[in-house]
C-alpha cells in the first residue's frame, strides 16, 4: 500500500466529525472563560488554593481547546472559537456574576465540569470511526475527570 502527502487534507472523514470537534472545542472554550470568571471573583478562606487550581483549569483547558480546534482544521472543518458563538451553543451552566463564596466555587465548577466530561463521553462515541480523534478526545477527557474530581474531593 502506498500513502501519498498532499498539501491539503485528504481524510476520508464524514462531516459529523467536525460538528462534534466543534461541540466540544466551544464547550472547553466556555469551562475556560468559566473557570478565569471564577478565579476572578473568588472569596473565602480557601481563596489561594482556589485560586491556583481554577488558573491550572483555565490553562489545561485552554490547550485542550487548541489542540481541538487544529484537528478540526486538520480534517477541513473551520474551528469557530468566536464569543458569540460560544454564547449561543455552549451547553455549559453558568455561574452568577460578582463575588463567588470559595463553596460555592466549589460545588458549581464540579457541576460544570461534570456536563463537559458528559458531553466529552458523547463525544468520544461518536467519534469511534475516526480513532485520532477520539484519542484527542479521550485524552481531554481525562483531563477534565480528573479535574471534576479534585474539585468534588473539596467538598
Amino acid at each position: 500500500m502506498s500513502i501519498t502527502a498532499t498539501n491539503q487534507a485528504t481524510y476520508a472523514i464524514d462531516g459529523h466529525v467536525g460538528d462534534v470537534l466543534q461541540q466540544a472545542l466551544v464547550d472547553l472554550l466556555d469551562l475556560t472563560l468559566l473557570a478565569k470568571q471564577a478565579h476572578w471573583n473568588l472569596t473565602g478562606p480557601r481563596f489561594l488554593p482556589l485560586h491556583q487550581q481554577l488558573d491550572t483549569l483555565a490553562d489545561a483547558t485552554r490547550e485542550h481547546a487548541d489542540t481541538i480546534a487544529e484537528r478540526a482544521a486538520t480534517i477541513g472543518t473551520a474551528p469557530d472559537g468566536r464569543s458569540n458563538t460560544i454564547a449561543a451553543t455552549s451547553r455549559l451552566p453558568q455561574l452568577d456574576s460578582g463575588t463567588l463564596r470559595d463553596d460555592t466555587v466549589i460545588t458549581r465548577i464540579t457541576e460544570i465540569l461534570s456536563t463537559t466530561a458528559a458531553g466529552l463521553r458523547q463525544a468520544i462515541e461518536a467519534t469511534a470511526d475516526d480513532p485520532i480523534t477520539q484519542d484527542l478526545l479521550i485524552t481531554t477527557g481525562h483531563t477534565i475527570e480528573q479535574q471534576a474530581w479534585l474539585f468534588r474531593s473539596q467538598q
